[in-house]
Formats: C-alpha cells, sequence, structure tokens
C-alpha cells in the first residue's frame, strides 16, 4: 500500500522557519522524483520545489528560491522541504509527491499558516 505522510507544518511567524516531511512507504522510493506542492483557499496547487530521485538536482518556484531547501534521504524514504523566511503568502497545505513514468502519488497534505 501506498503511502506518502507529511509533517511538521504548524503556525509561525513571519520570518520564522519550518521543517517539512514527507515519509513515503508502499514503493521504491529511491527510483521516483519527489516534490513538495502547495495550495492556498482558491488558489491553484502550485508546484514549489523537486528533487530528482538520486537527489543530484533540484529546482525551485522562484518565489521561494533562496528560502526554501528540499531533500531526501533515500535510505529512510524521506523527503524535507526547510522553510526560512516564510512569509505570509506562503501560508497554504503543503503536500508531498512522488512521480516515476505514468505513476503518481500524493500525501493529504499538512497546513502551514504563516502569521503574527
Amino acid at each position: 500500500q501506498v503511502q506518502l505522510v507529511e509533517s511538521g507544518g504548524g503556525l509561525v511567524q513571519p520570518g520564522g522557519s519550518l521543517r517539512l516531511s514527507c515519509a513515503a512507504s508502499g514503493f521504491i522510493f529511491s527510483v521516483y522524483h519527489m516534490s513538495w506542492y502547495r495550495q492556498a483557499p482558491g488558489k491553484e496547487r502550485e508546484l514549489v520545489a523537486g528533487i530528482t530521485s538520486a537527489g543530484s538536482s533540484t529546482d525551485y518556484v522562484d518565489s521561494v528560491k533562496g528560502r526554501f531547501t528540499i531533500s531526501r534521504d533515500n535510505d529512510k524514504n524521506m523527503v524535507y522541504l526547510q522553510m526560512n523566511g516564510l512569509k505570509p503568502e506562503d501560508s497554504a497545505v503543503y503536500s508531498c509527491s512522488a512521480a516515476y513514468g505514468n505513476r503518481r502519488y500524493w500525501g493529504q497534505g499538512t497546513q502551514v499558516t504563516v502569521s503574527s
């Protein structure tokens, strides 16, 4: 059974940091490209960051470059999103996603709220 379980969300003040984690199981994690997406109320889902299967390459949406860092641990079947310098506009439900060929899996998401 494929599972992607996110954790680490919460309420943080502007300028603060959070580290999101995504625990994967039920598939061969090390061959999958992993991504973090976010969706705010009334907005379309947005790709935030992605990382290749071996972790050798990453990419980010322009709005988070220099603030967010995606990483993975293939031994632990985990993917992370370190978020620094958080802004109110970063508030959203963050979900991790796994992709390989025509297969894609999604987690349920974790809420991130940036507010004073």
